[in-house]
């Protein structure tokens, strides 16, 4: 069972290097990298596996990936549970994203939605609300981009149609992101 679902993930990974996949990352790297080297911030989201995720990826940017550096500006809006159980209890779920993007977000400043289906819909939701704000925005989806792709600069398509398969793809997607980011802002380790 083992052998099988490895060689399963090696036939995954070629079939994402054989699509244009690796192109939208590169895209991200460079959406990204232009914000943060103007002093601008990344702000995170999705649900569940895609709400751990987001912080994953902001604990990355904001503590370190490889080496001691400096900081990126990083927020996951998942974490903050005294928002999230209030607004969610008070309006419901779908603004919940939305509306951290309105506080908190800025010209200049990239959202970055999770959403292994694309259709998440206050994932769907935060990135309108970003694109209405003139914000930078990057979709993680699986294969299509689903609804959300309407709303992405970028849109990080995993050609694969099983969760737990585009969810192996994300993570190995982010912290390339991640790795390049802070060689490219920071230059060889400390």
């Amino acid at each position: 069972m083992f052998a099988a679902r490895i060689a399963r993930a090696i036939q995954n990974l070629k079939t994402v290097d054989d699509s244009d996949y690796s192109i939208a990352v590169h895209a991200a790297g460079e959406l990204l990298f232009s914000a943060f080297s103007n002093g601008n911030k990344l702000l995170v989201f999705g649900n569940g596996g895609s709400a751990a995720d987001a912080q994953h990826i902001c604990c990355e940017l904001t503590g370190r990936f490889s080496f001691d550096r400096k900081p990126l500006s990083a927020i996951a809006l998942t974490a903050d549970s005294a928002f999230l159980t209030a607004w969610t209890n008070d309006c419901g779920y779908d603004e919940i994203f939305a509306r951290q993007i309105e506080a908190h977000g800025r010209a200049g400043d990239v959202t970055w939605g999770i959403s292994t289906s694309g259709n998440s819909k206050n994932v769907v939701v935060g990135l309108k609300k970003a694109k209405e704000m003139g914000l930078k925005t990057i979709g993680l989806t699986g294969q299509g981009g689903g609804a959300a792709a309407e709303y992405c600069d970028v849109l990080l398509a995993v050609p694969l149609g099983q969760t737990p398969e585009i969810q192996e793809i994300h993570m190995l997607t982010y912290h390339v992101l991640c790795g390049e980011l802070e060689q490219r802002m920071f230059g060889a380790r400390v």
